[in-house]
């Protein structure tokens, strides 16, 4: 269930099936602390291979995870190395033109150390300001959230045979903060 009415209508989409299997993660959380949410640490077992040996706390940025249980439940394989987000600018097809509903938009940001690290997420619509983005580990949970279109690195489709009829430009009002930081 999306987290406010202004996201609401997230829950009446009937495809592109990343976004349907995201909607249905909205509002899980990161536990606290040093305990994990059992969850997530869940989905690196789901996604399987090296990710179920590297992914073993809820502490590690988990927003590549979140995006490769969605895109295997959603029949897609997700990149080589999902826990790494800028990975996920070799997903699908490079977006030709702009961004549309449940693309995968992969963005920079910097960790405290000020390294060069990454966030992926998938587009929900748009401010002049800020793509409005679904994700996991924003804000220590899944939700949808503001990030500015000056941190964009790459914006991929999954490769459609058939692209849904509802892959769609959205222009939304602006609401909320922007994100400064995913991690």
């Amino acid at each position: 269930m999306p987290q406010t009415n202004a996201y609401a209508w997230l829950g009446q989409e009937p495809a592109p099936r990343m976004l349907v299997q995201a909607v249905r993660l909205l509002g899980t959380l990161e536990t606290p602390g040093t305990r994990d949410n059992p969850t997530i640490l869940s989905w690196a077992d789901e996604v399987g291979g090296a990710v179920e040996d590297v992914y073993k706390a809820d502490s590690i940025p988990w927003c590549g995870l979140f995006m490769a249980v969605v895109a295997k439940r959603a029949g897609r394989e997700p990149p080589r190395d999902p826990l790494w987000a800028l990975n996920w600018g070799t997903f699908g097809v490079a977006v030709p033109d702009r961004p549309m509903l449940g693309d995968t938009l992969v963005f920079v940001r910097r960790t405290p150390e000020g390294r060069r690290a990454g966030h992926v997420a998938l587009y929900v619509g748009e401010d002049e300001e800020a793509f409005h983005c679904l994700g996991g580990n924003q804000s220590d949970r899944v939700c949808v959230t503001r990030m500015s279109r000056s941190r964009l690195y790459a914006a991929r489709r999954p490769a459609y045979r058939q692209r849904p009829q509802n892959v769609r430009f959205i222009a939304l009002a602006r609401a909320g903060a922007l994100s400064s930081s995913e991690a």
